[in-house]
């Protein structure tokens, strides 16, 4: 993990500047990553359409991550438990909790998304954008699980919810 520093200039992102990747469902603009925010936090917003899946089952060890609801409803795993947050919701995951996500059953999401601290998670973002293009295999994801503490766990409550619905 980084650390922390105090010698980084104000950080502002125009949006008509801000990278952006994206898959046949989703768009995340990419805002401010740890090496521009001396460590801090990562923060970007990803838009998902209609029946959009976002992130399977996984927990961080180093990072807190926290949502907010900008537009929309995204369906959370906390957990063992599935909760819907809506537009103005916000949710702080702490480090070891598995959680996933996803728009919720006929509905869109947008959300944006803080790590804190921070940590270089838009190489992760712009691989998983790869995946879901079918220009990367899934196997690189598997394998970069360290490098951007992101440990995906197998979840029965998720599964359950994903079939439902």
């Amino acid at each position: 993990m980084s650390s922390i520093r105090t010698d980084f200039a104000p950080v502002v992102t125009r949006a008509a500047a801000a990278e952006t990747t994206s898959d046949p469902s989703s768009t995340m603009t990419l805002l401010a990553d740890s090496e521009g925010t001396g460590g801090l936090l990562t923060s970007y917003r990803s838009t998902f359409a209609e029946g959009a899946v976002g992130a399977p089952a996984h927990f961080h060890t180093r990072a807190a991550e926290m949502f907010y609801v900008i537009d929309g409803s995204l369906r959370v795993l906390l957990g063992e438990s599935v909760t819907v947050l809506n537009a103005g919701d916000f949710l702080l995951v702490p480090p070891h909790t598995p959680h996933a996500f996803a728009a919720a059953p006929g509905h869109t999401a947008d959300v944006l998304f803080t790590f804190t601290p921070g940590m270089a998670r838009f190489d992760y973002l712009r691989l998983l954008g790869r995946v879901m293009r079918g220009e990367a295999d899934f196997a690189e994801i598997k394998e970069s699980s360290e490098r951007f503490d992101n440990h995906y766990v197998d979840s029965p409550a998720w599964k359950a919810a994903l079939a439902a619905g």
